[in-house]
């Protein structure tokens, strides 16, 4: 018997936000990533996330696993974007006393 190898493509597609997605979801790569370093199998992986299928976080694993360094680039990069935009969010709305803020108006009746 002789097995057939084929190069399969990476399930990775980058979206108009610069973000990448695995295989047309809304799953992104650092979501895979994530919970790979955090010790998930891809198997669990799969169960958290039902839109993806098994043998894509296989592929998107291996991809991490050979592209390690560009990988955690990436990563890296938009953990800063990530933070940036919550700074940006705390300065236009400070969520420092928002609990007290909300129950003073649901006391008014508002």
């Amino acid at each position: 018997m002789t097995l057939a190898s084929a190069l399969e493509p990476v399930p990775l597609e980058t979206d108009a936000s610069g973000a990448v997605r695995v295989a047309k979801t809304r799953v992104t790569l650092d979501t895979v990533v994530t919970a790979f370093l955090e010790g998930c199998t891809p198997e669990e992986i799969a169960e958290q996330y039902p839109s993806l299928q098994l043998s894509d976080i296989y592929l998107v694993i291996g991809y991490y696993l050979r592209h390690h360094d560009e990988v955690d680039t990436y990563l890296t990069e938009r953990q800063r974007q990530s933070n940036a935009m919550q700074q940006e969010a705390e300065q236009r709305f400070n969520p420092v006393g928002i609990r007290a803020r909300l129950m003073a108006r649901k006391a008014q009746g508002l």
